[in-house]
């Protein structure tokens, strides 16, 4: 059963035995090989331990040059990454792509900013307290999403920015058999900048095959005064043409709140909790900051919504105008999209270039 391998981890069977191998890949341990970690001679911090030398942390970092793709790891299976952490400055989080691909496709399943990966779309540093996703001071990236693969998996990260970055990373995995019926983890990001009036902001399209969504991230800049979050979500799944199978009744409602988030009256209650969280409001300034900007994220692991051979989600992006008439908006939206699959999936759009995604 899959719960007795090492890899369905709950409290109630954290104490069952495992033939499941611990591993993990670093800048300490780049292939992840048993008793290879601390070994390096070179490295981000060979000159701080030149006193000490061997073992004492001469590589915790990688250098990537711009426009160089860095690979983190490449792992033969099978197994599952059950952990992930990596920190970088704020001000690249846009410009740092991560691609995960697995059993040695082509085209990436994993294809997202780091910053919006992890739920901080803004370049600008936020916690995030869930299930699946950490964020904690000051930028530690975590997740714990489970990505099973059966021959292989492969992490790179791509500099698309001006300048030479730095990045922390670390990959923890188990070796171990996985059962058939376990599916492939996948992201996408998108971005409507801005959301042309009278239409939807598509979080996700051209899905094929048969798999569950789990969850999204929305960073979304308002460009109106009041409110502005009356839009529904909308999944249209598998044979859906016109109409969805499931439509929410409200932005703030999909992510778990109500009533405009105003609470306390006059503001805006943040909040970030295990399944669902409207965690980041950044708010004008008065001079050059003029706009709004949120983080929300809502995570499907109790209820993921299934689908047969196919799934497109939106959003609406809506307000208020007078007569008490509902107002098509024009928002500057970007969502990363997380889901389960089988494989092989259909090819993602080309990711937009470093102007198309850029925070101003």
């Amino acid at each position: 059963m899959f719960g007795f391998n090492g890899l369905d981890m709950n409290m109630g069977n954290l104490a069952r035995l495992s033939d499941a191998k611990s591993r993990s890949i670093s800048a300490e341990n780049f292939t992840g090989e048993a008793g290879k970690g601390g070994m390096a001679t070179e490295g981000t911090g060979a000159n701080c331990a030149r006193d000490l030398g061997l073992g004492w942390k001469v590589s915790p970092s990688v250098y990537i040059e711009a426009g160089k793709t860095f690979t983190m790891g490449e792992i033969a299976g099978p197994g599952a990454i059950q952990h992930i952490w990596m920190t970088t400055a704020p001000n690249i989080w846009r410009t740092m792509i991560l691609r995960i691909y697995w059993d040695g496709e082509e085209t990436p399943s994993v294809e997202a900013p780091i910053g919006d990966f992890f739920c901080n779309g803004w370049q600008e540093r936020v916690n995030v307290n869930s299930f699946p996703v950490a964020v904690n001071p000051a930028g530690g990236m975590n997740c714990y999403w489970q990505m099973p693969f059966r021959k292989s998996a492969r992490f790179t990260m791509e500099n698309t920015g001006t300048e030479t970055a730095v990045l922390y990373y670390q990959l923890d995995y188990a070796l171990t058999e996985i059962p058939s019926d376990m599916a492939y983890f996948h992201a996408q990001w998108r971005r409507s900048n801005p959301v042309p009036y009278k239409d939807v902001h598509t979080l996700i399209d051209g899905i094929q095959g048969k798999g569950h969504y789990v969850g999204c991230y929305l960073a979304w800049q308002v460009n109106n005064t009041g409110w502005w979050g009356e839009g529904e979500i909308k999944f249209f799944m598998d044979d859906d043409k016109e109409f969805p199978t499931i439509c929410g009744t409200g932005t703030e409602d999909y992510f778990g709140g109500a009533w405009n988030w105003e609470h306390p009256k006059g503001e805006y209650g943040t909040y970030s909790t295990p399944f669902l969280g409207m965690h980041q409001v950044i708010k004008p300034d008065g001079l050059y900051r003029s706009q709004t900007r949120f983080g929300m994220y809502r995570w499907h692991v109790q209820d993921p919504i299934r689908f047969e051979s196919g799934l497109r989600v939106t959003i609406q992006d809506l307000g208020w105008r007078s007569g008490g008439r509902y107002l098509p908006q024009q928002s500057d939206i970007a969502s990363t999209v997380f889901w389960y699959q089988s494989e092989p999936h259909a090819a993602f759009p080309e990711l937009p270039g470093n102007d198309e995604r850029e925070v101003i």
